[in-house]
């Protein structure tokens, strides 16, 4: 069953999975997870849930939204748009209020993922430039009060600018540039035999320090996850050849060249070809990734690429790191937690709603 198939179903909150004898979470039942949802009306909607399976609120908006990005210190964050959406949606986080919509400007559109500044007063998001197809930018958006407003843009020097995030140093970018050129209103790819994907390091004032390339031409850079220390690790999503040997997990240590992430082959062919959410914990040094297409919840040690888990996981959707280990959604089934502290993984079932999640997860 898929995501488009569950929509059919329900998705009122679960009255199982009572908590009895097992702890959580360090931090409590009462982190927010924050995230897009669908109802089973095809309906979208910004929605804010503590993990105990209390919802704080469910804002319903216009277009289906991808990531959420919070601010650094405000209680807000900014639900952004599914490519090509031209509108992402900014939320006080304390009781779902819209305090924005926030419209891309003329011959722009949303590629799903943004960063607020450490400092909270700018936000860099990932944009199409349809006056020139395939040319990726970054807008940068001032926030003022409660709403952003558009100052400038910056070159993503690659195609298809996908997830960005901040390496430690808070002031140097990584780009994910997916290297899929799509027109104005379309998420037809325009380009598969030239594709150009890359990962990219700039400076907020867009000087572009480095630029990285993987072997195969139609392996598509998407998203990423960053350590602590500052190992960066992205997934792939390869455009070619179904049965062809791609690599669908890359890192980049710090002082090290990106790299094919030693995967194990059964691994490998288990993601069908395409990766979605990660997330690292830098604590338990643990990388995990939802393989939607295939199924399929990972995680791995990040320094050994030991494999830690390998299981069955309906249209696995987002996944965030948590004090004992990670939260992760679902389009068809029930958001579970997976403690990652002993030996043996241990995993449980949250009392959220079952299904209709979007691809990513944030916890404030």
């Amino acid at each position: 069953m898929n995501r488009r198939a569950f929509l059919g179903l329900t998705g009122a909150a679960l009255a199982g999975g009572a908590f009895a004898g097992w702890t959580l979470l360090a931090n409590g039942p009462q982190a927010l997870l924050l995230s897009a949802r669908d109802d089973a009306a095809g309906r979208h909607y910004a929605v804010g849930y503590r993990l105990d399976g209390s919802r704080l609120f469910a804002t319903r908006v216009d277009e289906r939204c991808h990531d959420v990005v919070a601010h650094p210190y405000l209680p807000m964050a900014l639900f952004v748009g599914r490519r090509p959406s031209t509108q992402s949606y900014l939320i006080d986080t304390r009781d779902g209020r819209l305090l924005q919509t926030l419209e891309s400007p003329a011959q722009r559109h949303f590629y799903g993922h943004a960063v607020f500044h450490k400092g909270g007063e700018w936000l860099y998001a990932t944009e199409n430039d349809t006056s020139d197809p395939g040319r990726g930018v970054l807008g940068v958006y001032r926030l003022d009060g409660e709403r952003l407003q558009r100052t400038a843009e910056l070159s993503s020097h690659g195609i298809g600018p996908h997830q960005l995030l901040w390496l430690p140093d808070g002031e140097t970018l990584v780009v994910a540039n997916g290297g899929i050129r799509t027109e104005a209103d379309s998420r037809v790819e325009m380009n598969l035999e030239a594709m150009d994907s890359s990962l990219v390091l700039l400076r907020r004032d867009g000087r572009l320090l480095s630029q990285e390339r993987l072997p195969q031409r139609q392996n598509s850079v998407r998203h990423l996850a960053l350590a602590d220390d500052g190992t960066l690790v992205s997934g792939q999503q390869y455009m070619g050849d179904p049965h062809d040997d791609a690599p669908l997990l890359a890192i980049k240590r710090p002082g090290q060249a990106f790299q094919p992430f030693p995967l194990g082959e059964a691994q490998r062919l288990a993601m069908n070809q395409y990766c979605a959410s990660l997330a690292i914990h830098s604590e338990l040094r643990l990388l995990a990734l939802t393989a939607p297409r295939g199924n399929r919840f990972f995680v791995w040690d990040l320094d050994t690429a030991e494999v830690r888990l390998d299981v069955p996981l309906p249209d696995c959707a987002g996944v965030g790191a948590v004090a004992e280990g990670f939260v992760v959604s679902t389009g068809v089934g029930r958001c579970r937690h997976y403690d990652c502290r002993g030996a043996r993984i241990q995993s449980q079932p949250l009392q959220l709603p079952a299904g209709l999640w979007d691809n990513h997860l944030r916890l404030a």
